[in-house]
């Protein structure tokens, strides 16, 4: 039990949730157009969980190696870090999830659509987000490294993951869906800004130029506010487009929540309290999403 511990925290369970969630707006939305499949969704779930792991295990690596992830670091002690997880064991790790991770992305391409130019599209856009999971942290070009982590969270757990999934479903994108996959982009990309606002001190000493560690912890939390106040909107347009009726009033819960997290956001003084606000954002996104699709599925 105490070897399995270290890599259950290096998984780290909490952002899975997140990963899930744009799985849960796409997968409403093909149910919508009446285009869904169960065994597709499993796939597509699995898929991307493994990618989210890999991106995790990569990322626990990577700042290992730099040094990053030192005893300056506030959040969670990670796996190189504390050396409960050697750098050759975790190499290992993360070589294994990335051959896991392709076998089930095939698995899930073989089954959703024919051979054929679609097909071969869609794997390329799944090897690169393989290639991005990876490369967030680590090697001497790690666009994490240079601002570029809240583009890669932005695009493929928000547009790639909703869209990708509406697709393998229905074969068809609206150009409306896109609203919707921006939306959860947003949500997810608001728990990584939360993450570097946490870590802003530490990532800024050990040249780690997150988007925080640029525009400075005020103009982050003016970004924050956009990040999860505007994707209730974007979805709540959505719905209003999509189906008449008081609908959209049940994403108030969500909205009330993300109204309540940026209230103590900004009150904020010590960066170690905003470790709890991520677990709560990823989680929000979660029930967001969950009541997103429920009201697709189900409409009040």
């Amino acid at each position: 039990m105490n070897k399995i511990k270290p890599w259950i925290s290096a998984i780290r369970l909490r952002t899975l949730p997140l990963a899930i969630s744009c799985i849960l707006i796409g997968g409403g939305i093909a149910f919508k157009k009446s285009t869904f499949d169960w065994t597709v969704l499993i796939l597509t779930v699995i898929t991307t969980v493994l990618l989210q792991i890999l991106s995790n295990l990569a990322n626990d690596l990577g700042d290992g190696l730099k040094g990053t992830d030192n005893e300056n670091r506030i959040g969670p002690t990670r796996a190189i870090q504390s050396g409960e997880i050697t750098i050759k064991a975790m190499k290992i790790a993360v070589i294994i999830c990335t051959i896991f991770t392709l076998i089930s992305g095939l698995t899930l391409l073989f089954v959703a659509l024919d051979p054929g130019w679609k097909l071969f599209t869609l794997l390329g856009i799944g090897v690169l987000a393989i290639a991005a999971s990876i490369k967030y942290t680590l090697g001497k070009n790690a666009f994490g490294y240079h601002g570029f982590g809240d583009l890669f969270v932005f695009v493929f757990f928000g547009l790639v993951g909703v869209l990708g999934t509406i697709y393998l479903q229905s074969k068809t994108i609206a150009w409306l869906d896109v609203i919707p996959a921006a939306a959860v982009g947003m949500l997810c990309a608001g728990v990584l800004n939360l993450n570097n606002m946490r870590d802003y001190k530490n990532d800024a000493a050990s040249n780690k130029r997150t988007l925080v560690v640029t525009l400075g912890l005020s103009a982050a939390k003016a970004y924050h506010l956009i990040l999860t106040v505007f994707p209730i909107i974007l979805l709540a347009l959505y719905l209003i487009k999509l189906q008449s009726g008081y609908v959209v009033l049940i994403l108030l819960i969500p909205f009330i929540l993300v109204l309540t997290a940026i209230k103590r956001v900004y009150k904020v003084t010590q960066e170690k309290d905003l470790d709890p606000e991520l677990k709560k954002l990823a989680l929000t996104t979660f029930i967001t999403a969950l009541i997103f699709a429920f009201s697709l599925v189900v409409p009040v």
